[in-house]
């Protein structure tokens, strides 16, 4: 009696697949076959192409500048969390132009502007999207204030999100929440900002921000590692025009004095402002003490105070 015709067909699959377990380089013998991400089959050994499967997931069509992309392409902007409808709404162009590039009539441009009028109070349906659309309008002017990549942007406005979820705005000001979560963002991504940067650029106290930040980063399980004086070493030495050899210096300098624990409650931004005085008095690059504290935004009695320990701890004295 004939079997079953899908009985057949999981025989054929089976025999297929250990086929493919099986297979071998013919150049070199080797069974280290993968598939790279152009989805072909290659020799992990001699990278030998045995079977080319490319599939072209891009666009049919192509562009070779930014307002051609712009016009061929038929999909809007990604998903973001930096607005509160995350981009999913509807654009009316400010441009009073049809699709031809024609001017409206003036009966068409105040319907249009009745429109925009109209898309703009509905866009957000109560009290809370309107409170979260100021909050994220919040991140993104500090942000950008900051001069701190988009992928700050994107966390910060998950982490506020999250806090607003856990209803741990209520009895707080929204600016501080917002500002507490930029600062939480910067921390995360490992972008050197101090709180003292982060509170010029808000519209809140900084003991305001540093305890709104301390209560959310405890609520949400946020897990911050302490700030590194190394990252601000490079934003510091080329705001003050300072070689490489002098960045070099400075790190040695904080390796070699936190290792004998003179980091512990410590600014890090201190700490790094006097790593590159330091640095910058032993390579001949020399920068005053009140240069040095002007970009760092620490004091020069800091400086000092940070400076005689490190230069103690390298053996000069």
């Amino acid at each position: 009696m004939e079997r079953p015709s899908r009985q057949r067909q999981q025989e054929r699959e089976t025999e297929h697949e250990s086929d493919e377990e099986t297979l071998s380089c013919p150049e070199c013998d080797s069974t280290e076959i993968v598939t790279d991400a152009d989805q072909e089959l290659v020799c992990e050994d001699c990278g030998l192409v045995l079977d080319e499967r490319n599939i072209d997931r891009g666009p049919e069509w192509r562009a070779f500048n930014h307002s051609e992309r712009q016009s061929k392409s038929r999909v809007g902007a990604p998903i973001t969390e930096t607005m509160h409808d995350k981009g999913l709404t509807t654009t009316i162009d400010w441009k009073d132009k049809d699709a031809y590039g024609r001017s409206l009539s003036s009966e068409k441009r105040s319907q249009m502007h009745r429109l925009r009028k109209w898309q703009e109070r509905i866009r957000t349906k109560d009290a809370g999207e309107r409170n979260l659309q100021f909050a994220l309008s919040e991140i993104d002017r500090m942000a950008s204030a900051l001069g701190v990549p988009r992928s700050v942007r994107e966390v910060a406005s998950v982490i506020y999100r999250r806090a607003l979820n856990e209803d741990l705005i209520r009895g707080r000001s929204i600016e501080g929440v917002s500002t507490a979560a930029l600062y939480a963002a910067c921390r995360q991504e490992g972008i050197p900002r101090s709180l003292d940067e982060v509170a010029d650029v808000s519209r809140v106290p900084q003991k305001e921000i540093g305890r709104t930040y301390r209560y959310i980063s405890q609520e949400l399980g946020l897990e911050l590692k302490p700030v590194d004086p190394k990252q601000f070493v490079p934003r510091f030495a080329s705001s003050l025009e300072l070689s490489e050899e002098v960045q070099s210096k400075a790190t040695e300098i904080i390796d070699v004095s936190a290792e004998q624990g003179l980091l512990s409650g410590k600014s890090p931004t201190g700490f790094a402002a006097a790593a590159i005085y330091a640095a910058s008095l032993l390579c001949n690059e020399k920068k005053t003490q009140r240069e040095v504290a002007d970009v760092a935004q620490v004091t020069e009695v800091t400086i000092r105070n940070r400076y005689q320990e490190q230069i103690e701890a390298m053996g000069f004295r």
